[in-house]
C-alpha cells in the first residue's frame, strides 16, 4: 500500500497488522525506549455519522498503543486487556492527526498498569487508563 498522507516526523508505517485495524490504516508508528505512539490522520472512514471520530476506534487504537507500550517495558510477553477506561474531552475531525501516546506504564509480574493521552492535532481529546495481564511466552 502506498502512503499518501506525509506523517509527522518520527513516524513510520506501523509494522504490525491486523484484520480489526486494516480498514483504517495507513496507521504509523513513533518507537521509544519505554512507548509506542501511534498516529493517523482523521478522515471519512474513522468518523461516526455526525462526522466525528468514532469513540470505538480511539479505544481500540489507545487500547492497542498501551499493550504495545507495555511490551516495549516487560520484554517478551503478551498482553491480555483486563480493564480499560477511556474519557472522551472533545471531539476529534477529518482531517486532524491523531496521536496515541502512552505517558505511564508500570509494569508487574502479573499485571501492568497503563495510561495514554489522545491529541487531535495537539489538543487532548481523550485519556485512557489500562489493565493488561502479562502472558509470559514458553
Amino acid at each position: 500500500m502506498e502512503t499518501l498522507i506525509s506523517p509527522p516526523p518520527g513516524f513510520a508505517p506501523h509494522a504490525r497488522k491486523s484484520p480489526l485495524t486494516a480498514p483504517w490504516e495507513p496507521i504509523f508508528a513513533r518507537e521509544s525506549e519505554r512507548a509506542l505512539v501511534l498516529g493517523l490522520m482523521a478522515a471519512e472512514a474513522h468518523t461516526n455519522s455526525r462526522g466525528f471520530v468514532h469513540g470505538g476506534l480511539i479505544t481500540a487504537l489507545a487500547d492497542n498503543a498501551m499493550g504495545l507500550s507495555c511490551g516495549r517495558v516487560v520484554g517478551d510477553a503478551g498482553f491480555v486487556t483486563v480493564n480499560l477506561a477511556v474519557d472522551f474531552l472533545a471531539a476529534a475531525r477529518i482531517g486532524q492527526w491523531l496521536e496515541f501516546d502512552t505517558v505511564f506504564v508500570r509494569p508487574g509480574g502479573t499485571l501492568c498498569f497503563a495510561q495514554a493521552f489522545v491529541t487531535a492535532d495537539g489538543e487532548p481529546c481523550a485519556r485512557a487508563n489500562g489493565v493488561f495481564r502479562v502472558v509470559r511466552k514458553t
